[in-house]
């Protein structure tokens, strides 16, 4: 799926399915549909499939926010 497809298929507000992939201080980095989001202050073993909310996406900056749905 390119960069295009994400945008053109998700929005602020819907709920995915992802799979954390990295953990750092901050947040949890969550991966769905081939693309890596941000979970701010959200702390997830790594390969745990988890339910996440878009908060917003940085179209320019190929970057999206999430939050536990």
């Amino acid at each position: 799926m390119s960069w295009q497809d994400f945008l053109a298929r998700h929005r602020a507000g819907d709920v995915v399915e992802g799979v954390v992939v990295k953990q750092v201080p901050f947040g949890s980095f969550v991966e769905t549909g081939g693309f890596t989001g941000l979970a701010f202050e959200q702390s997830w073993p790594v390969g745990t499939r988890i339910s996440v909310r878009i908060l917003e996406i940085d179209a320019d900056r190929q970057r999206f926010s999430l939050t536990q749905a």
